[in-house]
C-alpha cells in the first residue's frame, strides 16, 4: 500500500528579476531582522542595499544581523533572537546561501520561545523539547542554489561546545515566501558553485534512495538530477551563463521540495559529523569527498540497484545498466566540475579521527539512518571514511 503526506506551503517566485518584484508581495510583518553573512559578497554586490530598499518600498522597516558563518553556529541564533525581540521585529528574512537562511529559521523560532536552541534540537545532546510557541514568519531570497532550503523546513546549525551539528525543522519553520533570482547567484566563485550544486545533488539522490520516498519526490528526484547533470559544469565553467543559473537555481529549489516530501540519508549525518569538527570545511565540499565509497556501498550491497540506475541516466550515462554505472557518472561530474581531488588532511582532518566521527555521525543524525536502503554499522561508516581519506 502506498502512503504519503505533501506538503510545501512556501510561496515561491522564481526567475530572473524576482528580487525586485519583493515590496509587491504580501509580507508578513511591519519589521524585518535581515539576517545575513558575516562575509562581505552580500554587501559588495548590492543585494543588501537591495532588499532593504525593496522592504522600505513596502513600508518595512528593518535591522541587518550579518555574523552568520558558513556552518551556523548555536551562539548566533541565540544572540540574533535576542535582537529580533529587542528590535521588536515580527518577521525575519534570511538573506543568501543555506547557512543565512538556515539560520533566519532558527533564529525565528528562538525569537518566539523561551531557554536555548538545543533544548529544542532531538538527537545528540538535544531535549526535544515541543516549541511552546509559533516561529516568527521567515522570508527567504537565495543566492546560492544548493541547499533548497528556500523549499523546504530544514535548518542545520552547530553547537559549538559538543561539536554537535543536527538539522531541526518541522510545518511551523517552512518559509511563507522564497525568492529564488538566478540573478543573484551570477557572483558565486566557481568552487563554491560546485560545492552548493553537489549539495544539491546529494538532497535529490538521497531522496530518491530514502526509503521514504514516493512518487511524487522520485519525479522531482529524477527531474533534479538530471538538471544538475547538465547545468553544473557550465556553471562552474562559466558563471556568467544565466541559463545554467537558472537550470541549477531550479534544480535545487526541486531538491528542497524532495527534502520535504522524502529525506536525506546517512550521506548527510557523515558530513555533519566531519564539518562539526572542522567548521572551515564547506558542507558540500564534504559530501563530495566521502561520495564515491558511500554510494559503492550501496551498489556492492545491491539495494536498490534499479533506482541506482535510473539515477545514472538522469545524470547523462543513458547507457547504464549496472548500479555501478551511477558512481561512474558521478566520478564524471566532480571531474567536470573540477573536484575530484578533493582531501580531507587539508582541512585538517586526521586519519585517527576517524572512529569518533562516525561514532558522532550515529548519536547525532542516526535517524537518516534507519531510511538507508540497507543498514549501516558503524564499521561501516568508518570503512566509507577510510576509502575516501586522503
Amino acid at each position: 500500500m502506498m502512503n504519503f503526506t505533501y506538503y510545501i506551503p512556501t510561496r515561491i517566485l522564481f526567475g530572473t528579476g524576482t528580487l525586485d518584484q519583493l515590496h509587491a508581495q504580501q509580507l508578513p510583518g511591519k519589521k524585518a531582522l535581515i539576517v545575513t553573512t558575516s562575509g562581505q559578497s552580500i554587501r559588495k554586490y548590492g543585494y543588501l542595499d537591495r532588499v532593504e530598499k525593496e522592504l522600505a518600498k513596502a513600508g518595512v522597516a528593518s535591522v541587518v544581523f550579518d555574523k552568520i558563518m558558513p556552518n551556523p553556529v548555536e551562539r548566533h541564533v541565540m544572540e540574533g533572537a535576542q535582537i529580533a525581540r529587542e528590535q521588536g521585529c515580527d518577521f525575519i528574512v534570511g538573506l543568501g546561501g543555506g547557512s543565512s537562511i538556515d539560520s533566519a529559521k532558527s533564529i525565528a523560532l528562538m525569537a518566539t520561545n523561551e531557554g536555548t536552541y538545543w533544548d529544542y534540537i532531538a538527537g545528540g545532546s538535544g531535549k526535544a523539547k515541543a516549541p511552546a510557541h509559533r516561529p516568527l514568519p521567515v522570508v527567504a531570497i537565495t543566492t546560492t542554489a544548493g541547499t533548497g532550503t528556500e523549499a523546504d523546513p530544514w535548518t542545520v546549525v552547530t553547537r559549538e561546545e559538543t561539536n554537535e551539528k543536527i538539522g531541526f525543522g518541522y510545518d511551523d519553520t517552512f518559509p511563507v515566501l522564497s525568492i529564488v533570482d538566478p540573478e543573484l547567484m551570477l557572483t558565486v566563485p566557481p568552487a563554491l558553485t560546485a560545492f552548493q550544486g553537489f549539495d544539491a545533488l546529494f538532497h535529490s539522490t538521497e531522496g530518491y534512495l530514502a526509503q521514504c520516498a514516493n512518487p511524487v519526490s522520485e519525479a522531482l528526484s529524477l527531474k533534479a538530477i538530471e538538471l544538475i547533470g547538465k547545468n553544473l559544469p557550465v556553471a562552474v565553467r562559466d558563471g556568467k551563463n544565466l541559463a545554467a543559473r537558472e537550470g541549477m537555481a531550479i534544480a535545487s529549489t526541486i531538491s528542497g521540495m524532495v527534502e520535504s516530501i522524502s529525506s536525506c540519508l546517512s550521506e548527510h549525518s557523515l558530513e555533519h559529523a566531519l564539518s562539526a569538527y572542522h567548521p572551515e570545511l564547506p558542507h558540500g565540499a564534504g559530501l563530495i569527498m566521502i561520495s564515491q565509497a558511500y554510494y559503492t556501498h550501496f551498489a556492492q550491497a545491491h539495494a536498490c540497484d534499479a533506482k541506482m540506475i535510473d539515477m545514472a541516466r538522469a545524470l547523462g550515462k543513458t547507457d547504464a545498466t549496472h548500479p555501478m554505472d551511477f558512481v561512474i557518472a558521478l566520478v564524471q561530474l566532480q571531474a567536470a566540475c573540477g573536484v575530484d581531488n578533493l582531501k580531507m588532511s587539508d582541512y585538517g582532518i586526521r586519519r585517527e579521527d576517524l572512529p569518533a566521527m562516525a561514532k558522532n555521525a550515529r548519536e547525532t543524525m542516526g535517524d537518516l539512518f534507519l531510511l538507508d536502503p540497507v543498514m549501516l554499522s558503524e564499521a561501516d561508516c568508518i570503512t566509507i571514511y577510510e576509502h575516501s581519506y586522503r
